[in-house]
């Protein structure tokens, strides 16, 4: 990592399939020649789409990131269950499809809907007794996650697909294994020719646009989907479209990043602060005060706001309480 590092700031990026969000942040810790990079929130590695980046000081505003609405659209299949409830998991049972109709997937859809107690994916990156749930898994362990208030707004067919999958000869649309890659497209990409002859799985796949609060897992509404038209299902694609004001259409592909290394950054720390919260004015004196961790006086304004100088610099974020405004980070510090 030699040479200049990138400028603070944030990184809209459209993560592409088959990388974790960790190799995301390694390839971006090398581009920008810093080691300070971090993600505001994981994909699954066969999920693509919006994964924002912090670079250097940026970083500190992540933890709102994190905690910010998402948007997506996936494409759920009916007729199969998986030990991870996704496609790169194994099958673990299957189901026909023939008596689920359009209306029973429209009202199954709309029972997830709304505020909901959802119980996360056992295969989870959630820790129990310090120790990632997928691990306990893959160790062959029986994990049991409690269930979560999640806030799902949206939940809206797309397309329902209705289509056979071929047998499987080595294991891909079985019990036992996973789905074939080729098969598993999303919304308008290729699916599984329909009436692929005797022997073949028929199955039901459902597109949706999903609009929903940090911590929901998508595969987990596959997973209760399924279960609930009594067919099991699982996730096949899945693309975060949004991550609470940042979209795709805002979004860097990494080969577009390597062609501007070391210069990564799309918004500095000062206007990516301004993208999520009001701001307040401050004076030379408060700013002072600010920047050495003291508190000001309130505002009145809700929520976490950012403070900034005469010169529109992001001095800190501030939220107001017990009658004083105080720093939760500083961003411009003495």
């Amino acid at each position: 990592m030699n040479g200049p590092a990138a400028a603070d700031g944030l990184i809209v990026v459209d993560k592409p399939g088959g990388m974790t969000s960790h190799d995301v942040v390694a390839r971006i810790r090398r581009l920008a020649r810093t080691r300070r990079v971090g993600h505001g929130g994981t994909l699954d590695p066969m999920a693509t789409g919006v994964l924002v980046i912090g670079v250097g000081r940026a970083t500190r505003l992540l933890t709102y990131v994190i905690g910010a609405g998402k948007s997506y659209t996936a494409t759920i299949r009916l007729g199969q269950s998986t030990v991870t409830d996704d496609a790169e998991g194994e099958v673990v049972t299957t189901s026909p499809t023939g008596d689920v109709s359009d209306e029973a997937i429209h009202a199954g859809l709309a029972a997830l809907t709304g505020e909901i107690d959802q119980v996360p994916s056992a295969v989870s990156a959630i820790k129990i007794d310090g120790q990632r749930a997928y691990k306990r898994v893959r160790d062959g362990e029986a994990v049991a996650l409690a269930a979560r208030r999640v806030t799902v707004s949206r939940l809206d067919p797309l397309a329902v697909r209705r289509l056979d999958i071929p047998p499987d000869p080595g294991g891909s649309a079985g019990p036992g294994g996973s789905a074939d890659p080729g098969e598993l497209a999303g919304p308008g990409g290729p699916v599984a020719p329909a009436g692929t002859g005797e022997g073949g799985l028929a199955v039901v796949d459902v597109d949706v646009a999903v609009d929903c609060s940090s911590g929901t897992y998508i595969r987990a509404l596959a997973r209760d989907l399924g279960a609930a038209l009594g067919v099991g299902g699982h996730l096949t694609a899945l693309r975060r479209t949004a991550v609470g004001g940042f979209t795709l259409a805002e979004a860097v592909t990494l080969p577009e990043l390597e062609e501007r290394a070391p210069w990564v950054v799309d918004l500095t720390v000062d206007a990516a602060a301004r993208r999520f919260f009001p701001e307040r004015g401050a004076s030379a004196d408060e700013v002072t005060v600010l920047s050495h961790g003291g508190p000001l006086d309130p505002a009145g304004i809700a929520g976490p706001y950012a403070v900034v100088d005469s010169t529109g610099k992001v001095i800190a974020i501030v939220s107001e309480r017990d009658g004083r405004a105080r720093a939760e980070i500083v961003l411009a510090p003495a």
